[in-house]
């Protein structure tokens, strides 16, 4: 039998955590779905505002988060905030979500754009082409290469998050440089003619395919593209217990990693206006804007450049969602609300079971080719977590005033009220405007209710 421990060992320094959020955040999305938002919002001007707004929430939540992590800097994150904010149900529901679609489905889509990208240097791992067919089913080379990383990716975090860590730190690390090289080299590049275009009638919101939808519908289906890609910051607080002073540096993380990435998000929009007209990112080729625009900095050579850059950055985001996201159902498995093999250490301290169990789950969704339809309709129920988690700090700070709160929600009451405000803004125009991103995710949540009384009954028959 194989030797286990008992608890997780703090080895994640600073730089470390603040690499997991960074990398967590930046997958493919800043490659690919300004092309959406464009289309949604038609204008320079708010194309850029939809990403200020997005990173606006995402600093504001990171920082409101910083209160919880310092009260509860344990393996868990957002699960263990709900639990103890409002009830064991609730916590539990967002446990099965980030089970069943919010990570495993992300961690698919992010596995499956590494793999497309690939695919530009070895032309047969095409997602184009069939590898599998049985009757109707078809699966592609991309999907398997997707399904080979998802393994690979979850062994090493099975050998210990030593071996994690210097994944995520070091291609973290260098899709940060390679992204400011690209805004860098984009701005020297800029053409005076297309930026003058792009930003003569900037503020003119109007979508360029649906002249149904009212304006502010438009900036809320603009927004599931960039919250799709700015998600993630709050993978750190899932692996608490393996970070060094992580009443400090939890918090102190997600701050210096959200503000990192929404800098260059931001940039990184500004400088696609400066070198691609409007109606080309729009409507760029599989929505690959950054495709388009190192073609036009770099020549016919931009196209494997950021294929490369790509299958770093979505190489790394995998781990960094791999590695966090077995802590969760390990602390669910605590509470005897999840598979309870999920509950144990292996001998290098990481719940190798757990991951196991996520890799299935992830590798389902590779092959089912619908995660992307999925990631559209999640983006309501992630905002809907978030804002309950925020909501949290305020019943905690009534149910518990004593309770040591090393590091206070930045500009609380008014920041957490702000970042309330808009996630209800944006969650109810998605419901009027936009009902088919909302539903879907509701009723996977929902699904959750009786597989949480189902649990409890599991547990209490054990017990006696």
């Amino acid at each position: 039998m194989a030797e286990q421990t008992t608890s997780f060992k703090p080895t994640l320094g600073l730089l470390d955590a603040t690499m997991i959020v960074a990398g967590s955040m930046i997958g493919s999305g800043i490659f690919i779905v300004g092309a959406d938002i464009t289309r949604n919002v038609g204008s320079a001007g708010w194309l850029i505002a939809v990403w200020l707004i997005t990173g606006f929430m995402t600093l504001t939540a990171a920082l409101s988060y910083g209160e919880l992590s310092g009260m509860f800097p344990k393996a868990g994150g957002q699960y263990v905030y709900l639990k103890e904010a409002y009830n064991p149900l609730l916590g539990f529901l967002y446990g099965w979500s980030f089970f069943a679609v919010i990570q495993t489905a992300t961690i698919a889509a992010v596995c499956v754009a590494f793999a497309k990208f690939t695919a530009y240097l070895i032309p047969s791992l095409s997602e184009d082409l069939v590898a599998i067919q049985i009757g109707s089913f078809k699966i592609s080379p991309a999907q398997l290469l997707a399904i080979g990383i998802a393994i690979l990716l979850t062994y090493i975090n099975t050998r210990g998050v030593k071996e994690g860590k210097i994944i995520q730190t070091t291609l973290t690390l260098v899709k940060l440089l390679s992204l400011f090289g690209l805004i860098l080299f984009g701005f020297i590049m800029a053409d005076g003619a297309i930026w003058k275009a792009n930003w003569t009638d900037a503020w003119n919101l109007h979508s360029l395919t649906d002249s149904n939808t009212p304006l502010l519908g438009l900036v809320a289906a603009a927004m599931v593209g960039s919250i799709f890609s700015s998600d993630a910051w709050n993978n750190v607080t899932f692996i608490a217990g393996e970070i060094k002073n992580p009443k400090r540096n939890i918090g102190l993380s997600l701050f210096l990693g959200t503000f990192v990435v929404t800098l260059i998000y931001v940039s990184t929009n500004v400088m696609y206006t400066a070198v691609l007209p409007l109606d080309e990112i729009a409507s760029a080729s599989k929505d690959r804007v950054a495709v388009a625009a190192a073609q036009n900095i770099f020549g016919s050579i931009g196209s494997y450049i950021i294929a490369i850059m790509i299958m770093v950055s979505t190489f790394g985001c995998s781990n960094g969602m791999i590695l966090s996201g077995a802590r969760v159902y390990y602390t669910m498995a605590k509470d005897g609300l999840f598979f309870k093999q999920a509950s144990t250490l292996n001998k290098n301290a990481v719940p190798a079971k757990g991951l196991w169990i996520q890799c299935l789950v992830i590798c389902a969704w590779c092959i089912s080719g619908s995660y992307g339809q999925l990631l559209d309709m999640i983006s309501f129920v992630v905002v809907l977590f978030y804002m309950l988690t925020i909501i949290g700090i305020f019943i905690l700070r009534k149910k518990r005033p004593d309770m040591e709160r090393p590091y206070k929600a930045f500009g609380y009451p008014v920041m957490p009220i702000l970042y309330i405000i808009m996630g209800v803004a944006f969650c109810t125009l998605l419901i009027i405007y936009k009902p088919n991103y909302t539903w879907p995710g509701l009723i996977i949540t929902l699904i959750g209710i009786p597989i949480y009384y189902i649990a409890l009954v599991k547990k209490k028959q054990s017990i006696t």
